[in-house]
C-alpha cells in the first residue's frame, strides 16, 4: 500500500535514515564493543542497554526504509486540482463560530505536526476538507460537538 508523503516529508525521512546509518548505528556498535570489553556479559548493564538501543535503531532503519520504498511522493507545487482540497494542499480556514482563521497543510501521518500547521490526511478535519473548494463549509466532528470551518483559500505551495 502506498503511503502519501510530501517532498519535504520524504526529505526529512531520508535525512533521518542517513543519520541512523552513519551516526547512530556506528555509535551503538562501538558502545557494544566497549561494553563487551568489560568482561562478563551476564551482569553487564551497559551491554544490555547498548544491545537494546541497537535493536531500536535497526527497527527504525527498517521502518523508515519501508516507508520510503512505499512512499508516493507528492510535490504540492505541481498539483493541478483546480482549487479543490487534496493531499498536500495548504488551506486557509475560518472557524465559523469563533471567527478565528487557521492555516493547515494536509500531509501524511509521519509529517503531521499540529504546532507547525501540518495535519494528517487521516485526521477528522482533513477528511472533512478533502474535495472542498474555497467558499465551501466543512463540518468537523470535534470532541465538543460539530464545528464548522469555511474554506477561505486553497493553495498548492
Amino acid at each position: 500500500m502506498s503511503v502519501p508523503l510530501t517532498v519535504s516529508g520524504a526529505e526529512k525521512l531520508k535525512a533521518e535514515l542517513h543519520r541512523l546509518k552513519t551516526v547512530d548505528r556506528p555509535n551503538v556498535i562501538a558502545a557494544i564493543a566497549e561494553a563487551r570489553s568489560h568482561g562478563d556479559l551476564s551482569e553487564n548493564a551497559e551491554y544490555d542497554a547498548a544491545k537494546e538501543r541497537q535493536g531500536f535503531i535497526e527497527g527504525r532503519i527498517a521502518e523508515v526504509e519501508g516507508k520510503l520504498s512505499n512512499a508516493q511522493i507528492i510535490d504540492p507545487k505541481t498539483l493541478d486540482a483546480d482549487g479543490r482540497i487534496v493531499f498536500g494542499a495548504t488551506v486557509d480556514l475560518e472557524d465559523v463560530e469563533a471567527g478565528k482563521q487557521v492555516t493547515y497543510q494536509i500531509v501524511g501521518d509521519d509529517e503531521a505536526d499540529l504546532k507547525a500547521g501540518m495535519i494528517s490526511v487521516n485526521s477528522p478535519i482533513a477528511r472533512a476538507l478533502i474535495g472542498k473548494y474555497a467558499g465551501d463549509v466543512a463540518e468537523v466532528q470535534a470532541p465538543g460537538g460539530i464545528r464548522e470551518y469555511e474554506v477561505v483559500d486553497v493553495r498548492y505551495i
